[in-house]
């Protein structure tokens, strides 16, 4: 008989079997959701001033990630989770984190495919090796294809952003003369320089030197990333393991499920990951009541007794990302409607969740119609049994923030959602 039977609750001492009562904490799903509120920093007060480079570190330690997309019907994803965390702020902060470099200011992020195309901490790019060495094998038919058809494009490619870098997929086509056969129906039907572009930055012998125009330009990654950086190699496990911890931290607590999906984990990857940290104890199995599966809590996270303060959360805010995570955390039922036809959509087309004091109690539908310097909430809607018109009322005022965020002289509340009235009457 083994020495130790800890997954049966046994043990033997002296020869004999020892019963061990193994009690997991609980959480109640109240504590659970402050716990992650205040993971996500919801929990910190906005700054009492403009916000800093400071203030964005630490936002972006909580968060670890923000998640780029190509949608600008009210402001580009990237943005959003950083005002909704530090209220009105430079965008140019972001901005000179993601895109430039200085001895006095270094490069804060860098891009790359983590829970989908997102900019990550520059020191975590050499945790996604994992995912390059992934994709070189995926894409290697492609790619085979492309050298076969087009000898020598792939290192022209690579010369030419040598070369002329930071460079978008366009530019790199003209550089070359055009002369890039096109292939209709084909990977992503794009041009082979694109696809051979998309291929190095998946593999990590490209990355983005900078964005302009939301159009990617890519440059060398020993151009980008410091050499520290470049040189570190973890395996896949460590890969595994380290990127587990960071989705813990910005959970606070979650499922094995959750914390997978925040990096988009492979199932087995995932789980020999969490179980390694529990067993060296840095992450804590815990119950969470009303939860169905066990979750995990990181060594550094806090409940605070009350989260207080307002928010409008973006679609892809990492708070509210995984929609079954949401709807276990808040009770909040929330999918993305741009890609259903406009007849069936319940709220709209790009609708934000609005947080208050640590519930989510409505959710508006918005619009940035910058040629008319409008702020448009197209439709509101309250959760049930919420205080309409004190939501109404904060609602307003975050809106006020943000559009004034944005540059955006007015503020319209159209008739859609049974919040529209006591919307309209407190703007």
């Amino acid at each position: 008989m083994p020495g130790n039977l800890s997954g049966a609750g046994l043990s033997v001492v002296a020869g004999s079997i020892v019963a061990v009562i193994e009690a997991t904490p609980t959480l109640s799903a109240a504590a659970a959701r402050r716990t992650a509120l205040a993971a996500q920093g919801f929990a910190d007060a906005r700054p009492g001033g403009p916000p800093t480079r400071r203030h964005l570190q630490k936002a972006l330690s909580r968060v670890q990630l923000l998640q780029l997309d190509s949608v600008n019907v009210a402001v580009r994803a990237h943005y959003m989770p950083v005002f909704s965390r530090l209220g009105a702020y430079d965008q140019d902060l972001v901005d000179e984190a993601a895109w430039s470099h200085s001895a006095r200011r270094p490069r804060l992020l860098v891009e790359y495919w983590a829970h989908e195309a997102s900019l990550i901490p520059a020191e975590d790019w050499p945790l996604f090796r994992w995912r390059m060495r992934r994709y070189e094998q995926r894409y290697a038919r492609h790619v085979e294809r492309i050298r076969r058809e087009s000898p020598g494009l792939v290192d022209d490619v690579l010369a030419t952003v040598g070369e002329q870098g930071p460079i978008g997929a366009g530019a790199l086509e003209a550089a070359l003369g055009g002369a890039v056969p096109k292939v209709k129906g084909g990977w992503w039907n794009r041009s082979d320089v694109k696809h051979v572009c998309e291929y190095l930055f998946a593999v990590g012998e490209l990355t983005t030197g900078t964005r302009k125009g939301f159009q990617r330009h890519y440059d060398l990654p020993e151009r980008v990333l410091p050499p520290e950086v470049l040189a570190e190699t973890p395996d896949d496990d460590e890969c595994a393991r380290r990127l587990t911890l960071r989705a813990a931290l910005a959970h606070g607590v979650g499922t094995e499920k959750d914390l997978r999906d925040y990096y988009r984990l492979q199932p087995a990857q995932s789980q020999r990951a969490v179980a390694e940290l529990v067993e060296d104890g840095q992450l804590e199995a815990v119950a969470v009541q009303g939860w169905r599966h066990p979750a995990y809590l990181h060594p550094a996270a806090r409940t605070p007794r009350r989260v207080e303060g307002r928010a409008l959360l973006c679609p892809f805010d990492p708070l509210i990302w995984e929609r079954a995570r949401t709807e276990r955390l808040f009770g909040f039922h929330y999918r993305i409607e741009i890609y259903v036809p406009e007849p069936k959509r319940l709220y709209g087309y790009y609708v934000f969740p609005f947080l208050l004091d640590g519930e989510i109690v409505a959710r508006v539908d918005i619009k940035a119609d910058r040629a008319t310097g409008t702020l448009r909430a197209q439709g509101s809607f309250a959760e049930d049994g919420v205080d309409r018109t004190r939501v109404a009322a904060e609602l307003a005022a975050e809106l006020r923030l943000m559009a004034d965020w944005l540059g955006l002289e007015h503020l319209w509340v159209g008739d859609r959602g049974d919040l529209a009235d006591a919307l309209r009457n407190a703007v």
